[in-house]
């Protein structure tokens, strides 16, 4: 918990609590198990689905952990993704002023992100994504032939689950990948809940002083990846200014590689720690789409980062949101409902209606969505194929869980095989 001095009490048994006085809980930030939503968020699903809680920066918001009510709060047109209003729930101290200066589009409301968003759907359409795949299958077997060489142990973080969600993005937008920790670092800092405004500001302006060069030389001579489609089509007529393009740019390095990264990493480590999972896996490759997308929904990553502030009052499950209010729509909890999902905990890569919210829901769900199934795909499948010896370098206490990162992951992951 975020704040020990002030320990939460425990949940009565019995009817949910109506009385919007009673004090705030501190927000449930870490996860005992890394396969499992917090265990409070069962014990509010069922008691106070709709709380209000103390964020780590000691301000109040509140959080919904139904998966009905998710689903509800994030396709109602009356609450605001918008970084800029005064009570909206950031969960680090840098994170609000940095977002308002920067503008990340995922965190703006309609029509400037529906401008955004449409710049980008066309490059992340399932076809062409489809279209892809022999090139990210080259890539992930180069990734996984320099990993094998090094001989173990490795760290599987930064040699097998970074360098194929780095390259892959990379390779989409056009950037040269000679650097992939550069990126990983921007993450690092920009999404961490203790960088204050300046060290995310700074990281930031690192990571857009190198587009900004791209961009430069994107518009002298055009090439077949995003940056330059986006400088020609948007950038050149005037459709959007350098600073905006900057910005759309990083989110969507920022935002795609580091959710897969996570995703790649703790997967395989479900998959070590369950090898009956993995040898399912091997011996009937068809199942790894439905596999990606229950990982995805058991594993929920980007559990916090739905982060809205309601513009009108909003009643879900009996309580009132008041307006300007922070609210948080925790994707782990509505994704380990059993309301929606029978025996939640249970990997099943044979489980039908798979209606996850990993990607988010509403107008905001992850534009790349299709990008990151095919890369956890490819990812996955040429582990599984490849190196069948693959296991723990050390003790499963060794692995260095990430806690406090906008991004729930792994740090680090010694392996060998």
């Amino acid at each position: 918990m975020t704040s020990p001095e002030t320990p939460t009490a425990p949940l009565p048994p019995g009817e949910p609590r109506t009385d919007s006085a009673s004090p705030p809980r501190d927000f449930p930030v870490q996860r005992g198990c890394p396969f499992a939503a917090p265990a409070e968020y069962d014990a509010l699903r069922t008691h106070e689905p709709v709380a209000r809680v103390t964020l780590p920066t000691k301000r109040e918001a509140w959080v919904v952990t139904r998966y009905d009510d998710v689903r509800e709060l994030l396709s109602d047109p009356r609450v605001s993704a918008d970084i800029r209003r005064p009570d909206f729930p950031a969960l680090g101290e840098g994170e609000q002023e940095a977002g308002a200066r920067f503008r990340p589009f995922i965190r703006t409301d309609a029509p400037e992100h529906t401008k955004y968003r449409r710049m980008l759907l066309p490059v992340f359409t399932v076809r062409r994504v489809r279209a892809m795949r022999p090139a990210v299958q080259a890539r992930v077997d180069e990734i996984l032939d320099d990993m094998l060489a090094a001989d173990g142990p490795v760290d599987f973080v930064s040699a097998y689950a970074n360098a194929v969600s780095t390259s892959v993005i990379c390779e989409l937008l056009g950037i040269p990948r000679e650097n992939l920790e550069f990126f990983r670092d921007v993450t690092r800092v920009s999404g961490s809940r203790h960088s204050t405004a300046e060290q995310v500001s700074e990281a930031l302006g690192d990571l857009f002083g190198l587009l900004a060069e791209l961009i430069g030389r994107r518009r002298e001579e055009p090439r077949d990846d995003l940056v330059s489609k986006l400088v020609t089509e948007h950038l050149v007529p005037g459709h959007v200014t350098t600073d905006q393009l900057l910005s759309t740019l990083g989110i969507t390095i920022n935002a795609g590689r580091e959710t897969t990264t996570s995703m790649i990493a703790l997967s395989t480590l479900l998959l070590l720690e369950r090898p009956e999972l993995m040898e399912e896996l091997r011996r009937d490759p068809s199942l790894m789409p439905a596999a990606v997308d229950e990982l995805l929904r058991v594993l929920s990553v980007a559990d916090s980062i739905p982060l809205r502030v309601a513009a009108e009052d909003i009643e879900l499950s009996g309580r009132t949101i008041p307006a300007d209010d922070g609210v948080i729509a925790l994707l782990a909890g509505a994704n380990h409902d059993p309301e929606q999902f029978d025996e939640p905990e249970r990997v099943d890569f044979h489980r039908t209606d798979n209606h996850h919210v990993a990607f988010g829901y509403g107008v905001h769900q992850c534009v790349g969505q299709h990008l990151a199934r095919l890369e956890l795909e490819v990812a996955l499948e040429t582990l599984v194929r490849r190196v069948p010896t693959l296991r723990l370098a050390g003790d499963r206490e060794d692995v260095v869980i990430k806690h406090d990162s906008a991004t729930f992951g792994l740090e680090e992951m010694r392996v060998t095989w």
